[in-house]
């Protein structure tokens, strides 16, 4: 068949087969897979019965941890070719019964064209596009060449080690030459890399006395609010991005800040600093001998988190009763807007939206960054997450088939170029 005619094919397919995408989604959100505790016993095993519903798939079961299980599975061509990889998580957030919820929260419940439920936006929904189009491409093995592999990680939402950064630590069939992830963001906006984390607690110490002694006592919140706020300069650092990066944040703010709020590009492009937790003292007539405050910093392309520490090195150790410690930590990353993958998919994505996708980095995290740790060049590109992580999350069943198409078609694409 001519490859024009394929192409209308796998469109059309992905349309007969909305019906099959609504119910995989379903079948996923029923089961209950929230992080905490990171454990994937119950749904490992039915998005594993999905994955062996693919023709010719063959399909591992990787468990890194107790309670932590991940899929891998592969779909061959039969010809030599690259590898491209579909990646996923499997846990959520909490389910949230008592946020309020006015449906189900774990029925998935389809009306008005809406889909609800825990977990369908992060990232079920998304896991069932990407599982609709290795099912399709699987019945054109003749079309194409190399092999598509789905990872399906647990332990996302508390930073992936055990979950995708496991898979590609220790299982060599999980990377491959590019990877799509079907986070979620909005088929709008296709996005190519993220910021860095960097989370730490700082502690104050002083010494007590009544409060109406002040002179006295050493007031520990005093000390921590010192310290804090020489943190908070973090926001004021230079920050010396690739212009590849700057120049796609700038492209892309006309569509993408209307979907992910104003300043959205600044806040891409510089360090922030958010004061999480803040705790001192016991009474208010008490000088406190102690304070806590824990912080997540975020770090944009063109500065490092060795960079970061340095600074508070430098910043905090001469302020007396103060220690800090590294909680977590990884570094921002991104795959270059003009590399193969990211201009595969946005093509795939203009075809069946109609119009160019903007190109931009995540303000948040996802498992791509693992990819890229790893030499994969990787893009994210899933559904608008309506109530993500509050009550009544739900996607758009239109969007669903949307992501699907430019699913299936990037993938074409990029293997049949091989």
């Amino acid at each position: 068949m001519p490859e024009p005619d394929l192409r209308r094919q796998l469109l059309s397919a992905v349309d007969a087969a909305r019906d099959r995408l609504i119910e995989t989604t379903q079948t996923l959100v029923r089961v209950a897979s929230p992080n905490p505790p990171s454990d994937t016993t119950a749904i490992a095993p039915v998005a594993a019965a999905l994955l062996k519903s693919i023709p010719g798939a063959e399909v591992e079961t990787v468990v890194s941890a107790p309670g932590i299980v991940n899929l891998v599975a592969r779909v061959k061509s039969g010809k030599p070719g690259r590898r491209l990889i579909f990646n996923g998580h499997l846990d959520t957030f909490p389910v949230g019964e008592d946020l309020g919820w006015t449906v189900p929260p774990l029925d998935g419940l389809l009306r008005d064209g809406r889909l609800y439920g825990r977990g369908v936006s992060d990232m079920k929904g998304g896991i069932a596009c990407s599982l609709l189009a290795a099912s399709l491409l699987a019945l054109h093995r003749d079309a194409w060449a190399g092999e598509i592999v789905l990872t399906l990680a647990g332990d996302e939402e508390n930073m992936g080690a055990l979950g995708s950064g496991y898979l590609l630590e220790h299982v060599p069939l999980a990377k491959g030459d590019a990877n799509i992830c079907g986070d979620v963001g909005s088929p709008q906006v296709l996005r190519f890399g993220e910021k860095g984390l960097l989370w730490i607690d700082v502690e104050a110490v002083g010494a007590p006395a009544h409060g109406a002694h002040v002179h006295k006592g050493i007031n520990a919140v005093d000390r921590l609010m010192t310290a804090l706020s020489r943190i908070k300069d973090l926001e004021g650092l230079p920050v010396n991005a690739p212009a590849s990066v700057t120049t796609a944040i700038a492209k892309a703010k006309a569509i993408s800040e209307p979907l992910s709020g104003d300043g959205e590009s600044e806040t891409l492009q510089r360090v922030t600093v958010n004061i999480g937790t803040i705790s001192g003292g016991i009474s208010p007539n008490l000088i406190p001998a102690q304070a806590k405050a824990s912080l997540d910093i975020r770090v944009p392309v063109g500065i490092t988190v060795a960079e970061l520490t340095s600074k508070l090195d430098a910043w905090l150790s001469p302020l007396p009763g103060i220690s800090w410690r590294i909680l977590r930590q990884y570094e921002p990353s991104f795959t270059e807007p003009e590399s193969e993958i990211v201009t595969t998919v946005a093509r795939a994505a203009a075809e069946v939206m109609g119009s160019a996708p903007a190109l931009n980095m995540r303000v948040g995290a996802s498992d791509s960054r693992w990819y890229r740790k790893f030499g994969v060049p990787t893009v994210v590109y899933g559904l608008t997450p309506f109530n993500m992580g509050a009550a009544d999350e739900y996607v758009l069943v239109d969007e669903l088939v949307a992501v699907a198409k430019v699913h299936t078609l990037a993938a074409f694409d990029f293997l049949k170029a091989s």
